[in-house]
């Protein structure tokens, strides 16, 4: 009985540091202002303000109803710890145990979301998969890749929207643009930024032959409305249009509606084509853009003031951050936190929430060079 009181002790504490990181105070007062803002009769004439309200009140809620939630559970694990002192019930026993160990999972996640600081981490993000050297491995490994993050946002109860697919000569795909949509869908998947490196026997060899793969993955913040901070200049892109490509809906291979943009100064490509006109995939291009720029625009600033102090860089992008290798052994590990799993094929079924959460507390550590 005291180990258990032990861990119920342990619990409380875990859950009184949640109130702190969680600026519970701050959150309810919040609440009672969004409140008030959607009590409001014109609320709706601006439907873009609108949603973000709606979408900051229902954060904040869940936050502040979870916390909630985990305090009524430990008052329940306490009444349950009082009857048993008074009179041992092995049933009794059983559901108190059972209910400390959900509150301890729930905790877990709840601590997770004290490690989301920087200042884009609640924004989806526009990702981008391409292939490296070595044709139809690398392509077959670009399209194990996006099943992978595809797989993951379904876990997470996140979205995918899927603007670009660039089809492999024999197998895979050769590149993969897409945003994946819901709370801190950035700060989980910049984890994910890099050089992702397989080793395996290769199913396109006849003499089965062990082959390397590699493929990036590109992630940023997508802004839904183009910001200030970036200015796209017309002369400086070059806007392409071309007809469809693989899935994509009714209108593909009908119309030369898909997009493509090139940033002539700094070469940077996107394109679109799952919309329903060559207007709303310009549209949701130059959004992508405009991400894309933000994001270089921050890695040069970092890169001038690492210059001036004489740090040496790590830029992300570009290095290998993590291997998955099938043969000959298995496993999965991440250079950058050295943590592993030996389940490849759960990781490429989506598994990475501890690649994830140990990318995240290694980023907080201080360890990376910024």
């Amino acid at each position: 009985m005291s180990e258990t009181n032990n861990e119920l002790r342990t619990l409380r504490q875990r859950l009184q540091d949640a109130e702190t990181y969680l600026r519970l105070d701050d959150l309810r007062d919040r609440k009672v202002e969004l409140e008030d803002i959607v009590a409001q009769p014109d609320l709706w004439d601006d439907i873009d303000r609108a949603k973000k309200v709606s979408q900051e009140l229902a954060e904040i809620t869940e936050d502040i109803n979870l916390y909630n939630v985990l305090t009524s559970q430990l008052e329940e694990a306490e009444t349950f710890l009082e009857l048993l002192e008074e009179e041992p019930d092995p049933g009794l026993k059983e559901e108190s145990g059972t209910l400390l160990l959900s509150v301890a999972a729930t905790l877990d996640e709840l601590e997770m979301r004290s490690l989301f600081t920087g200042e884009h981490d609640e924004s989806d993000a526009v990702c981008h998969i391409q292939s490296g050297e070595g044709g139809t491995e690398a392509q077959d490994w670009a399209e194990m890749l996006f099943r992978m993050y595809q797989r993951w946002s379904e876990h997470q109860g996140l979205t995918m929207e899927t603007t670009s697919v660039s089809v492999g000569t024999e197998a895979g795909i050769s590149s993969a643009e897409f945003i994946i949509r819901g709370r801190r869908a950035y700060g989980k998947l910049q984890s994910e930024h890099g050089v992702h490196r397989l080793v395996r026997i290769s199913p396109f060899n006849k003499q089965a032959n062990r082959h390397t793969s590699f493929a990036s993955m590109h992630v940023v913040p997508f802004f839904e409305e183009v910001s200030d901070e970036v200015i796209i200049d017309e002369t400086e892109i070059r806007i392409d249009t071309f007809r469809s490509s693989g899935a994509g809906g009714q209108h593909v291979n009908v119309t030369d509606s898909a997009v493509r943009i090139t940033h002539l100064p700094s070469g940077i490509v996107v394109s679109c084509q799952n919309e329903r006109s060559q207007h709303q995939n310009k549209d949701r291009c130059l959004q992508m853009l405009a991400s894309r720029l933000l994001d270089l625009q921050r890695k040069q600033r970092e890169q001038d003031l690492a210059n001036i102090s004489g740090e040496t860089q790590n830029v992300g992008f570009g290095s290998q951050i993590r291997s998955y290798v099938m043969q000959p052994y298995q496993m999965v590990k991440d250079l950058r936190t050295n943590f592993e799993v030996g389940a490849v094929e759960s990781v490429l079924n989506g598994e990475i929430n501890g690649f994830i959460e140990a990318y995240l507390r290694w980023l907080r550590s201080g360890r990376q060079d910024l």
